[in-house]
């Protein structure tokens, strides 16, 4: 099986998972961590553009498991970590490394996040090194092994 095969069924599986999951974490601290996970994907690679931000805005409208919340809300909470990210790179990334260690204490809500980066960075078809180093980097912030994702 090819390597995007594995990743694209992967990331089915992680889909189901998590639409059950965020049924259960219909929260404001998740749903900020969701965002702010999103928008560290879409600026991994050291800066985020209109058309990165307008992309990865459709996929989290679109994505079933973060239809638990409101589309709208959900774009305004990327927007403004992309925004962060995109007016002044690191602190806009020690922004939303914050927002995401908050959840360091509920792990389940934790792993998901991690999952959603996951889900969000190989929407396009391609999970790349710099997507990868960012979702590392919040499992290391959230006190998660990477490897449990086979990072």
């Amino acid at each position: 099986m090819s390597m995007w095969n594995q990743l694209r069924n992967r990331a089915v599986d992680m889909t189901a998972q998590l639409k059950t999951k965020t049924g259960q974490f219909k929260n404001k601290e998740f749903a900020n961590g969701a965002m702010a996970m999103c928008a560290l994907i879409a600026a991994a690679d050291g800066s985020i553009d209109n058309a990165e931000r307008a992309t990865m805005s459709g996929l989290i409208t679109s994505n079933e498991a973060l239809k638990v919340f409101p589309a709208a809300e959900l774009t305004q909470k990327f927007d403004f970590y992309a925004s962060k990210l995109q007016s002044n790179f690191q602190f806009g990334k020690l922004e939303a490394t914050q927002t995401i260690a908050k959840l360091k204490s509920k792990p389940d809500q934790a792993r998901a996040v991690i999952q959603i980066g996951i889900i969000i960075g190989g929407a396009d078809g391609f999970f790349d090194d710099h997507e990868k180093a960012a979702v590392r980097e919040a499992c290391h912030t959230l006190g998660i092994p990477p490897q449990e994702f086979d990072l």
